[in-house]
């Protein structure tokens, strides 16, 4: 395919923004070659600048569960829009949008918006050491929960350690405050409580490990570590910023049946604009700011055009039965993509819970844990990647990404997507 337009517009980008990108993965740094550079979508697709066309398996990082420009939800931005981009101020559709993420998600009592993922996680953490008292906090090998510094840090040499910054610029004080232990490991799990629960504040975890390929998990670990958060006096913090209204109403909580004591959400709550949240048991709510004594504003949460946006794609997927159009969008693709696998004769695997799946391009089970993941998966996957583009197929430009579905794809899109994988498949292996 001709990129030439989208070739001219990195290197203008090079020149005025870090790597030519508004985030790092964007880069195409992990796949090779550059960035593409898109102009406009509808649907299952969209379109870049040198008319190039794409069936589309990122949906913006998992937002848009109904597709791009869905016509209620661009219908609801229009009108939003057209009443005031920002109040600063209360909104109707904010307190909808709240009964709603309220009544839906098991456990929450009350919420709180902000403007993304990331600031929904770090004021959680906040809110947890302000209500326990204590400073550290626990995390897993493999779960991302945005570029806050308490949460971008990785293992250190060992428990008594714990983490050390991932990151320039975190202090390495304040890392020391959080350990990381592996996903799937009962042993690790048990010897960090039986040293440190008492210290610890909150555990947090993706309950569907998301951003460093699809780890599912096993449901007893995820209910031991719950009731290890119970015995010790530390809150369980379920990040469902992926997971959350995409796999069910009541995201992973409710498939799991595991209620954490706060959860934070974005994506699909935002309908495709910058939108987070979190909430959880009033008691701990009423903590907040200005009940409470733990400080958190923002000047565009509750943003009004976002509220409508998210509301609206909310309102859609319970009138149009989304969730269960989605099961089974994602079981017919699984289908495909795993006959095709075989038919390949390759190494590899697919892994999906509902609309979200991820390529495992290794022998074996699909791994549970990051460093289960074999490195060679990466450059096999750069392969795949260009050859899906080259077929029109966009994935996501990093091995460790997951891909979505959402309500706009059609069976002939899967049917494309298997297709292309094919030859990609024999690409990667060769």
């Amino acid at each position: 395919m001709n990129r030439e337009r989208s070739d001219e517009m990195y290197r203008r980008a090079c020149r005025v923004m870090p790597g030519g990108v508004s985030s790092p993965v964007r880069a195409f740094r992990a796949v090779g070659g550059t960035p593409i550079y898109f102009q406009e979508a509808a649907r299952a697709s969209f379109t870049d600048l040198d008319g190039n066309s794409y069936i589309d398996f990122v949906m913006s990082w998992g937002p848009l569960i109904l597709g791009h420009a869905h016509p209620e939800t661009v219908r609801a931005v229009q009108l939003a829009s057209a009443r005031g981009l920002s109040y600063g101020a209360p909104c109707r559709d904010e307190v909808a949008l709240a009964e709603k993420v309220v009544a839906s998600y098991p456990g929450c009592e009350m919420v709180r918006f902000v403007s993304s993922g990331t600031e929904a996680v770090m004021a959680a953490i906040r809110l947890a050491r302000g209500v326990t008292g204590r400073s550290r906090m626990l995390k897993f090998d493999g779960c991302y929960h945005g570029h806050s510094d308490s949460l971008l840090v990785k293992a250190g040499s060992g428990l008594a350690t714990f983490a050390t910054a991932s990151s320039a610029g975190v202090p390495a004080s304040l890392a020391a405050l959080t350990a990381v232990i592996p996903l799937d490991d009962a042993a690790a799990l048990e010897a960090v409580f039986s040293r440190y629960g008492d210290e610890l504040a909150a555990a947090v975890i993706e309950p569907v490990p998301a951003n460093a390929g699809l780890l599912l998990q096993r449901r007893e670990l995820l209910a031991r570590l719950a009731e290890l958060c119970r015995r010790h006096g530390a809150l369980l913090v379920f990040d469902e910023v992926i997971s959350g209204f995409r796999l069910d109403r009541g995201g992973a909580a409710a498939r799991l049946g595991i209620t954490p004591d706060l959860a934070t959400f974005g994506k699909v709550i935002g309908g495709g604009l910058p939108v987070g949240a979190y909430g959880g048991r009033r008691e701990l709510m009423e903590c907040v700011a200005p009940l409470g004594p733990v400080y958190q504003a923002g000047t565009l949460s509750g943003n009004p055009v976002a509220m409508a946006a998210g509301l609206t794609t909310l309102d859609v997927l319970e009138q149009e039965h989304g969730w269960t159009r989605l099961e089974q969008l994602g079981a017919t693709f699984e289908a495909l993509v795993v006959g095709t696998i075989r038919h390949a004769g390759v190494p590899a695997s697919l892994v999906r819970t509902g609309s979200v799946f991820w390529l495992s391009l290794q022998e074996g089970e699909p791994p549970r844990r990051f460093d289960r993941i074999d490195p060679r998966c990466a450059r096999r996957y750069a392969r795949l990647h260009a050859e899906m583009l080259d077929r029109g197929v966009y994935m996501a430009p990093s091995a460790y990404e997951v891909g979505f579905l959402s309500t706009a794809h059609v069976e002939a899109d899967l049917e494309s997507f298997a297709e292309a994988l094919r030859p990609a498949l024999a690409a990667a292996f060769s």
